[in-house]
């Protein structure tokens, strides 16, 4: 992990004073605890780090139009150096709610995690794009069923199918900068 701690030090921030991180790849490969590992590697180098994850925003009905919260609420506040805050999505009994406010104080490194966050329309504000991915689908399936409980299995099914296409129209995998098989 080292190198790759490096390589996001000395990036160049593309977002205000920001060096943003996006963690991005198909359900079920790990994204999460990569992203965590990141995050406590960068914290461990003297870096102030924070993580948002997409899964904070995103329901089953709105796999990625929640974007523009994402970017008013935190993206561009940090762009100009003030804190982001937005609504945290809360899945109590399987349901999408409203839960916790959630504030972000400007970091050095923003890990950005989840489906869709190296997204092509948020490029020129990414310092860095790291794909994480497992490479059999059933086997995410199972490794996401298994993390979210056998009731999500057909919502998960059809996020699959959703996000092999979202991936393909937008490029994502062909724009990262680092490729990390689990």
């Amino acid at each position: 992990m080292t190198p790759l701690v490096e390589r996001i030090r000395t990036a160049p921030p593309r977002l205000g004073a920001v060096r943003v991180v996006a963690v991005d790849g198909p359900s079920g490969s790990g994204k999460t605890v990569f992203a965590r590992e990141l995050a406590g590697a960068l914290r461990a180098s003297g870096s102030d780090v924070a993580v948002v994850p997409t899964d904070d925003f995103a329901i089953w009905d709105e796999p990625v139009q929640w974007w523009p919260r994402l970017v008013s609420g935190v993206l561009e506040p940090l762009r100009r150096g003030e804190p982001g805050r937005y609504r945290r999505v809360e899945w109590p009994d399987g349901e999408p709610v409203p839960g916790e406010w959630v504030t972000v104080d400007p970091p050095e490194v923003l890990v950005l995690e989840g489906v869709s966050a190296a997204r092509r329309s948020a490029a020129g504000s990414l310092s860095m794009v790291v794909w994480v991915e497992v490479p059999d689908p059933a086997l995410r399936l199972e490794r996401a069923v298994a993390r979210d409980g056998e009731s999500t299995r057909p919502f998960l099914r059809r996020w699959q199918e959703f996000e092999r296409d979202w991936f393909a129209a937008d490029g994502t995998r062909s724009r990262a900068d680092v490729r990390v098989h689990r």
